[in-house]
């Protein structure tokens, strides 16, 4: 999956603090013990160019708050699993991001929140994985 670098537009990055204004205090929000901190700042580059995907879809201010609640949760959940399971720790955090990724949706959220709660981040982690399916695509094609 190729990197997209996201600072060369001043004018998103703008945007997606706007969009975003504790992105960068995401990692910190995740983390168990200061080593979660790195792989929680890899998580959030990870999810920026998907966070502007959806910004310039000009979608209303409640779908994107939505999206972006759920990317929050979603790396809250990688760094608990890396918490849990070594094996994960030794693993790129895109490798552990797709891994919790799939066609139908993400993962179950712990604690557990409602069915409808899951529903709606399912429907986040679909939209989240077609976007990496297409950008990998279009990444093998050039």
């Amino acid at each position: 999956m190729s990197k997209v670098n996201i600072v060369a537009d001043k004018g998103a990055a703008h945007t997606l603090l706007q969009y975003c204004p504790d992105i960068e205090n995401w990692p910190k929000s995740w983390s168990y013990e200061e080593s979660d901190l790195a792989p929680g700042h890899l998580v959030v580059e990870f999810f920026k160019p998907f966070l502007l995907h959806l910004l310039a879809r000009n979608l209303a201010a409640s779908t994107l708050r939505r999206h972006r609640d759920h990317l929050w949760m979603l790396g809250g959940e990688v760094i608990r699993r890396r918490q849990e399971d070594p094996h994960l720790c030794r693993q790129p955090v895109e490798k552990v991001i797709l891994g919790l990724l799939e066609e139908d949706g993400g993962p179950l959220i712990w604690p557990r929140i409602t069915k409808q709660e899951q529903d709606a981040f399912d429907a986040s982690c679909r939209k989240f994985y077609r976007f990496l399916m297409k950008s990998s695509e279009d990444g093998n094609s050039g």
